[in-house]
């Protein structure tokens, strides 16, 4: 009885942790991550959309850039620059990218009024950077 008792617990101990992985896997896969819509789908771990979702993600300083790029062209680059200037001491973060996103403020400046009219923007948001991407675009 004792190496039946023995023989039981040694096959116990080598298939129940398989089981238990086995099973835990499969009820993760199943799981509904997302609140459940009229055309939810479920996840699973080989899903093709979970890397065009990463994908889609895109980094604060180009959204920033393209709110930017569209206030520049609906209002003007001053109502831009003082947006960046807020933006950056509001969000330090975005303070290594305020030259770049100045000088493509300035260059989309000249697209728009020209370089002499562009340059009348001009002001000290991240040093010269507004400036340089002016005289940089003409």
């Amino acid at each position: 009885m004792n190496q039946a008792a023995r023989r039981i617990g040694r096959t116990l101990a080598l298939v129940l942790p398989v089981v238990l992985v086995l099973s835990g896997t499969l009820a993760v896969t199943r799981v509904p991550w997302a609140a459940p819509t009229a055309d939810s789908q479920v996840l699973t771990a080989s899903s093709d959309t979970a890397s065009t979702q990463a994908k889609a993600a895109r980094a604060p300083y180009e959204v920033l850039r393209d709110q930017l790029l569209t206030e520049l062209q609906v209002k003007n680059p001053g109502a831009a620059l003082t947006h960046l200037q807020a933006a950056t001491n509001g969000r330090p973060s975005l303070a290594r990218h305020c030259a770049d996103l100045a000088r493509a403020l300035g260059r989309a400046a000249v697209a728009k009024y020209g370089p002499k009219q562009a340059q009348k923007f001009s002001r000290p948001v991240c040093d010269t950077s507004f400036a340089s991407g002016v005289a940089q675009a003409h």
